[in-house]
C-alpha cells in the first residue's frame, strides 16, 4: 500500500513539474531516478551490480545526459 502511495505521489510531482518547466528538462531528471534506485539498493541492501547491469546503467545515464544537451 505504501508503494502505491509513493507511486501516486511521484506521478503527481512529475505532472506538476511538467506544468512548471519545459519537458526537455523535466523528463531527463525523471529518467535519472534509476541512479537513486541503484545507489539505494547498494547502500541499504548491499546489492552488487553485474558488469552487464553496470554497462546498461552507464548507457542510460550517458543517453539521458546527452538528451539534455541537445
Amino acid at each position: 500500500m505504501l508503494s502505491g502511495f509513493a507511486t501516486g505521489a511521484s506521478w503527481l510531482c512529475f505532472y506538476r513539474a511538467l506544468q512548471e518547466g519545459p519537458t526537455s528538462v523535466v523528463v531527463p531528471i525523471d529518467k535519472l531516478s534509476i541512479l537513486v534506485t541503484i545507489i539505494f539498493s547498494r547502500v541499504v541492501f548491499h546489492e552488487k551490480l553485474s558488469r552487464k547491469a553496470l554497462l546498461g546503467l552507464i548507457l542510460i545515464t550517458v543517453g539521458t545526459v546527452t538528451m539534455t544537451m541537445i
